[in-house]
């Protein structure tokens, strides 16, 4: 491919990306407490992703700004030089500060210690859980709506996995919305380690360090900071990284990790395409054959131990899905947010990202994350709020901005990008 043609590429792609925001927001805008649509109000928002324009500024506000410097400045030179180890060190650190510093925009209360705590989320139910056995024997029965022991919105619309995780820290003493956001900013960090750990596991040590910037400075660092989802999308990282090391008890690991992200959260279940894809690149065999089956393995313990104490994911599915429709589901019309979904991840991935998809479509890990991504658009059971949701896949494309040439330009677009969004809008996460 010439490089006139690719640059072509990278304009096209960044223009519809460009289209698909001013689209997704003329809409969302149109749409707010249209007549045609009763409950728009409630159901839309002004725009696709769950916020208010509130423009402001914070503490995090300086702080944001000279890590983003920084990692423009010094952040591609680091990451060519420094030993590998170091490297993902120092991407784990600095992915920490921009996330904290993002949130800090809103202050620590509501940007971090409030986030987790609203009568919707997992923190509501936590003292109520006194036995977790209990809890999870009588988990599927409370999942349904309109009953007066009915799980509350974040509760019910996951598996147990991820309420326990909240129920485990409040045993520990770290109790309250605080320690639970620090919980999902330490573990949604470690994307910025887990994805080109992985890339260069599967050989492309080249283009796991040009990723490592683009990672630290990712824009859906917005909604990694205190939302539950950072969390998930930091377990199902480290999984596909450990089963990329393609060694017995990585596999077994990584198998483990992705067995308890899909107790964690039902759609987690199309992380077994990227799993596959991991274990049977470049090739198949012998070898990766028995590595997926020890990964099997692993997953498959996850599954028995929770369906021995009571938890049958098939059932909670089933339920999740008729809760669902039971409310918003049916006031979110599927032909808008099929579309709108994607104006929203265009938010979270950003412009380098959106510019490198046609250099990089190719590469399998973001050929699987597309794939992913697609699936779970087309599924109808995202609809809205995919700025979060989408996290645990969206990582998984950012390799893409490694394909491209001056490197610094477009990290001051991801970093622009995602200062403009917590500068300007007041987002639930």
């Amino acid at each position: 491919m010439s490089r006139a043609v690719r640059i072509r590429g990278d304009v096209v792609a960044l223009a519809l990306l460009v289209a698909a925001i001013a689209v997704g927001f003329g809409f969302g805008i149109r749409l707010y407490g249209s007549k045609h649509f009763p409950g728009a109000p409630d159901t839309f928002g002004e725009w696709p992703i769950l916020a208010q324009w509130a423009p402001h500024i914070g503490i995090g506000t300086p702080l944001s700004i000279m890590v983003a410097i920084a990692v423009i400045a010094w952040g591609p030179s680091l990451a060519a030089r420094l030993p590998w180890r170091k490297a993902l060190l120092l991407a784990y650190l600095t992915s920490v500060g921009w996330i904290v510093s993002l949130a800090l925009i809103d202050g620590w209360k509501p940007g971090i210690a409030e986030q987790l705590t609203s009568g919707d989320e997992y923190l509501k139910e936590v003292p109520g859980i006194t036995d977790i056995g209990v809890f999870l024997r009588t988990f599927s029965a409370r999942i349904l709506d309109f009953q007066p022991d009915s799980w509350t919105t974040h509760v019910s619309a996951h598996p147990p996995g991820a309420t326990l995780v909240f129920v485990w820290l409040d045993r520990l003493g770290l109790s309250g919305g605080g320690w639970a956001g620090i919980l999902c900013i330490l573990v949604g960090a470690v994307t910025a380690v887990a994805v080109p750990a992985a890339v260069a596991a599967l050989g492309k040590p080249s283009l796991a360090r040009a990723t490592l910037p683009f990672i630290v400075l990712f824009p859906g660092a917005v909604w990694l900071g205190t939302s539950a989802d950072a969390m998930f999308a930091g377990v199902t990282s480290a999984g596909i990284a450990l089963l990329a090391l393609r060694t017995k008890l990585s596999a077994l690991a990584g198998g483990v990790l992705l067995g308890f992200g899909i107790f964690l959260s039902y759609g987690l279940v199309l992380i077994g395409l990227l799993a596959l894809c991991v274990l049977l690149y470049p090739n198949g065999g012998v070898g990766s054959i028995r590595l997926l089956g020890i990964a099997v393995l692993g997953a498959g313990a996850v599954v028995a131990t929770f369906a021995l104490a009571g938890f049958w994911w098939l059932d909670g599915y089933h339920l999740v899905v008729e809760r669902y429709y039971q409310g918003i589901a049916n006031d979110r019309p599927y032909w808008y947010w099929v579309w709108a979904n994607l104006a929203c991840l265009a938010l979270v991935i950003g412009p380098a990202v959106a510019a490198g998809l046609p250099r990089a479509w190719r590469y399998p890990l973001v050929a699987a994350a597309i794939v992913v991504i697609l699936m779970a658009d087309i599924s109808g059971l995202s609809k809205s709020e995919v700025e979060r949701i989408w996290l645990p896949f969206a990582v998984w494309l950012v390799p893409a901005a490694g394909f491209l040439p001056r490197r610094r330009w477009w990290l001051v677009a991801q970093a622009g990008t995602a200062l403009m969004v917590n500068h300007l809008l007041l987002t639930n996460w």
